[in-house]
């Protein structure tokens, strides 16, 4: 199955390319090395459709199809991952807005995600339930034509920097997962708290937070799609935002294949650069063919997704960012043993693409969860 990229995605990837190489590149170290997030990089990104690019035209957003967002994200990593994720995240939860929202929540909020000036989250880790999703603690309770919320999210993408977002809570809380429902919660309720998570191994320019709800009250009105639904409508997006971190991790393992490629042709050894060494050559091989398998598996999987039906779009999106991520982390981790001690050390971006890529094998779902994912559907 080949995959001719459009005139116009070859546009989309060149506007990347070139905001990534003049606009992050050269401060990326600077961020990673101080954990701050790149607001003003944020709001310059909007400026070119790259924040939430999925956003409908109507609501200010690029209307991009997901095979267009993947090569946003891809690109954006290449660029820099912490920064890539601090900038494709900013729209963290809105597809679910996009499809389940009421008209006065889009009109309210998505024109604001799309040019920068707010930033969203979404809150469905708890303390003690990652993957088990149906285990989650946080309530919702009926209070007249309010809900009364409390609960404890954790690993949430954004909490601190967040102007609004989803957060799931159960609503009847014996039903397991069919009694979650989404409620959009901007960040300045009352009872709505957040703490920084700080000294993160990688993608340090992104905003991790522990989030706390005691006693958030909301409209009804403030309930996404249905009440009791909020499981069946995440798992629509899950698949998306599997290809997305698929397409982050081969974002990083391109820059680190492209620092390494450079550094073979330069660093000489016996008096020859080490390109020549046959155990080089091999390495650059190795990696440049496990980058390819992942973008192709990757870019199949959003168009799957796009078109397909719900399993099997379900299927490769797994499949994508299993094979993605797994090479990942070790294309970043022979892009250091490329560079020796040199790769070890912060002179050199590598050991930042290392750290950074290693969380693609654990967000969206961990490498086991996809194992699963894909076994039950082969089965």
């Amino acid at each position: 199955m080949a995959f001719q990229l459009s005139d116009e995605h070859r546009a989309i990837r060149q506007a990347v390319r070139e905001f990534g190489a003049n606009e992050i590149e050269p401060v990326a170290s600077e961020h990673d090395q101080a954990g701050r997030y790149p607001e003003e990089l944020r709001r310059k990104a909007a400026t070119f459709d790259l924040v939430a690019p999925h956003i409908p035209a109507k609501y200010g957003g690029a209307g991009m199809d997901l095979l267009s967002s993947v090569i946003v994200v891809e690109e954006l990593w290449r660029a820099d991952p912490g920064i890539g994720s601090a900038v494709g995240s900013a729209g963290f939860g809105t597809n679910m807005i996009v499809e389940y929202g009421d008209e006065w929540m889009k009109s309210a909020w998505l024109p604001r995600i799309a040019d920068g000036e707010a930033a969203s989250y979404s809150a469905i880790s708890e303390p003690a339930h990652g993957s088990n999703v149906a285990g989650m603690e946080t309530r919702a309770e009926k209070a007249g034509d309010e809900y009364v919320i409390n609960g404890n999210k954790m690993w949430i993408t954004n909490g601190t920097i967040a102007d609004v977002g989803v957060l799931m809570a159960k609503t009847t809380p014996d039903a397991g997962h069919e009694g979650i429902t989404a409620f959009l919660v901007p960040t300045d309720t009352d009872g709505f708290r957040t703490e920084k998570i700080d000294n993160k191994l990688g993608i340090r320019a992104s905003d991790l937070a522990e989030v706390v709800i005691d006693d958030v009250r909301v409209s009804e009105e403030n309930v996404i799609g249905e009440v009791d639904q909020g499981f069946y409508q995440l798992m629509d997006f899950f698949a998306h935002g599997r290809t997305r971190v698929a397409a982050q991790a081969v974002g990083a393992a391109q820059a680190a294949f492209d620092a390494s490629l450079e550094y073979a042709q330069q660093r000489e050894q016996f008096d020859q650069p080490i390109g020549e060494f046959q155990a080089i050559r091999h390495k650059l091989a190795e990696m440049a063919t496990d980058i390819e398998a992942a973008r192709a598996l990757t870019y199949r999987a959003a168009s799957t997704v796009e078109n397909g039906d719900d399993q099997v779009a379900a299927k490769f999106a797994s499949m994508a960012k299993l094979f993605a991520s797994e090479h990942a982390v070790g294309v970043t981790d022979e892009a250091i043993q490329v560079h020796g001690g040199a790769g070890y050390v912060s002179d050199h971006p590598v050991e930042r693409y290392y750290r950074d890529a290693r969380i693609t094998k654990i967000y969206e779902g961990t490498s086991e969860i996809q194992k699963d994912i894909i076994a039950d559907r082969l089965l």
